[in-house]
């Protein structure tokens, strides 16, 4: 019986403790086409990723594989400011990464978010979150350029934007592991946009965004530990950005703003982000991670500001929301 041909891709991954080695950029991205085009058995997508899993993704590999996705997408010309993933969920603090984003977009920045839902138990999605507060969700890749017009922000689902990659999500319950889909998606920047935002859940993980992203070709980005494995500042830690800036690699650290652990919450009530946004009804927390997040926002797209001018500016920008967006 002749071999399967993605057998040679589990094979580099497999091979042993001498054997084995990392796939070069242009082996991930031909392995990954593969499994886009539905060329790959179930058992042979499974041993792959959790080889991958095991090893931990190389940037040349992450890179690959976007190259991969991106080549399978359509792709409108759109003007994107910020690139925004959420792909993590929250259960234990309130997701005020969403409110940094429409406030950021209330001050004239183009934003698309894209993310997936529901793949890990316990937890929020931006998807769920923002259709409750009635935001408009993307249905199709051609809604992203009208939530645009409309109000600079638009959040396009994973499942919209590329399904082969929705579908190997979902089979996190199944590995009882996330996959390296859930760092790569990451990466996707669907509309080339020139900033990008990023978090990751375990540090170790920041330095492979930011050498995948640089080899992507990404000029500007910014990577960090957020709450949870959202795009949002912890106040009470110190947060430590890996960043792209003109093409160069480089790293800001800020510092904590405030002292102490934040008690987890049991219930996160969709009403108080509703309240917080219209009423100003929001704990200090809330508003320093809100504030803290658009920060970085803002220091990506103008690294010649200091962090305090940024925190500055991001008050006023949150000062200065449409109150009105969230019904």
């Amino acid at each position: 019986m002749q071999e399967h041909p993605f057998a040679q891709y589990v094979r580099i991954l497999g091979k042993g403790k001498t054997g084995s080695r990392s796939l070069t950029g242009n082996e991930a991205e031909d392995a990954f086409a593969m499994i886009l085009r539905g060329d790959v058995e179930d058992v042979q997508l499974g041993a792959f990723l959790m080889l991958l899993r095991v090893k931990e993704e190389s940037s040349e590999e992450l890179a690959g594989f976007v190259r991969a996705v991106r080549a399978s997408i359509p792709s409108p010309d759109l003007t994107v400011d910020l690139d925004w993933a959420s792909y993590a969920g929250k259960r234990r603090q309130q997701p005020w990464y969403l409110l940094a984003a429409l406030a950021l977009a209330d001050s004239g920045v183009r934003v698309v978010m894209h993310g997936a839902a529901g793949h890990t138990a316990q937890r929020i999605y931006s998807e769920q979150v923002l259709a409750e507060l009635g935001q408009p969700l993307a249905n199709a890749l051609s809604d992203v350029e009208s939530a645009l017009n409309k109000g600079n922000f638009a959040y396009l689902p994973l499942r919209v934007l590329c399904p082969p990659l929705q579908r190997i999500i979902d089979l996190r319950n199944h590995f009882g592991l996330r996959s390296p889909v859930h760092t790569l998606a990451r990466l996707i920047n669907p509309f080339a946009a020139p900033y990008s935002m990023q978090s990751i859940f375990h540090p170790a993980y920041a330095d492979s965004h930011q050498q995948a992203a640089a080899l992507l070709g990404q000029a500007n980005a910014a990577v960090f530990k957020g709450e949870a494995g959202e795009v949002e500042r912890k106040p009470e830690a110190v947060c430590r950005v890996k960043t792209i800036i003109n093409g160069e690699l480089g790293e800001t650290v800020w510092p904590k703003m405030v002292d102490g652990r934040q008690a987890w919450l049991d219930t996160l009530p969709i009403e108080d982000l509703r309240k917080a946004w219209r009423q100003d009804d929001i704990s200090d927390y809330g508003r320093l991670a809100i504030q803290g997040t658009i920060a970085i926002a803002l220091h990506l797209r103008h690294p010649e500001r200091s962090e305090d001018q940024c925190l500055r500016d991001a008050e006023q920008i949150w000062t200065d929301r449409n109150r009105e967006r969230l019904s």
